[in-house]
């Protein structure tokens, strides 16, 4: 093969030819300083599209999340997440580590929690409890496969938080691939939720940064804790100007993407030794089990890179493959060819 083809995850993406000359001319100014003209149209941009007042750009998803904690939280108190959530699995202890407030997990089932179990776990006013300060939701759900969290389900889960007092708070990284798969506006999806992150980096392939939003006067707030975290960043809008062509002209394609995800699931569904729930195949990834006896999931890997597929093991038997726009149908069925070879 002359080039690899990368499913490892849809951070790989490359920026546009689009993109890369609003980097090169984009009108910059000290965004510290709120002088950085392209970071405030991006920030508008991002707001109107989530239904939020205001937002704040950070440079990664996993400081936009903790921002978010950060502003809604008061050291010492708790936080309610559904059990395998990226900002308890994936975010080295931020939790903990930054905020000083401690985790509450709440199994879901494909990313959503039973409102009744979140009710359950809320704390009751007693001096030897933390207060329960914050719910936090996953729309699309990474470690459920990308599965999309049904929204009456997200708005039963706020509801319970509210009648308690408690802030909620989306993770929406791939909230576009959400809003796709439901066929409705992102700001839908973001509705229940006091703030929101959203990733520009993900399927939308800008080189860098997410979005927090959620109001105006917590985005300030919040403007603040990214400064005391170290996002506060000066001539910005080299990397604003990328994600602005972001938001405009890539979340049409992401269905492109979710029917890649889906030719490849049923494909994999049909190769004897691999075995895939076509029903957690709900927008870009595909999460299968390895299956063959003496064949491991990292040997497969490790394999398949050797034909030039790239993939990441998700487990000792678990595989995970993620489309975006830099992987094509004659990508997949190549893809799947690799594969009826490496299980013959």
């Amino acid at each position: 093969m002359s080039r690899s083809i990368d499913l490892r995850s849809d951070t790989v993406t490359l920026p546009t030819d689009a993109m890369r000359r609003a980097m090169a001319e984009a009108e910059v100014g000290d965004d510290v300083y709120g002088e950085d003209p392209t970071v405030r149209r991006l920030e508008e941009l991002g707001a109107e599209m989530v239904g939020k007042e205001a937002a704040l750009f950070v440079p990664t998803g996993t400081m936009g999340n903790q921002v978010a904690v950060m502003t809604h939280t008061r050291r010492g108190e708790e936080v309610i997440l559904e059990a395998d959530s990226h900002i308890f699995f994936y975010e080295v202890g931020g939790l903990a580590a930054l905020s000083g407030v401690q985790a509450r997990t709440v199994p879901g089932r494909r990313g959503a929690m039973d409102p009744g179990q979140v009710e359950a776990a809320v704390r009751e006013d007693n001096i030897h409890f933390p207060r329960t300060a914050l719910v936090c939701l996953e729309n699309t759900h990474n470690r459920s496969g990308g599965t999309v969290v049904p929204l009456e389900n997200m708005a039963a889960v706020a509801d319970v938080a509210r009648r308690h007092g408690a802030a909620v708070h989306l993770d929406g990284a791939r909230i576009f691939n959400a809003a796709t798969a439901l066929g409705v506006p992102p700001s839908k999806v973001a509705a229940p939720a006091d703030s929101v992150m959203f990733a520009l980096s993900k399927g939308l392939a800008a080189p860098v940064g997410s979005l927090v939003a959620g109001r105006r006067e917590w985005v300030e707030r919040a403007r603040k804790n990214r400064k005391l975290l170290g996002g506060g960043m000066r001539q910005v809008g080299v990397l604003a100007a990328a994600g602005i062509v972001a938001l405009t002209s890539m979340v049409g394609r992401l269905a492109e993407d979710h029917a890649n995800a889906r030719r490849l699931g049923e494909g994999i569904a049909s190769i004897p030794g691999l075995a895939v729930d076509l029903e957690t195949v709900q927008t870009n990834m595909v999460s299968f089990e390895v299956n063959k006896p003496g064949l491991t999931a990292l040997e497969l890997v490790a394999r398949m890179g050797e034909q030039g597929v790239k993939a990441n093991a998700t487990g000792s038997s678990r595989i995970r493959l993620v489309t975006h726009k830099d992987v094509s149908a004659a990508d997949v069925d190549e893809t799947l060819r690799v594969l009826r070879r490496l299980l013959a």
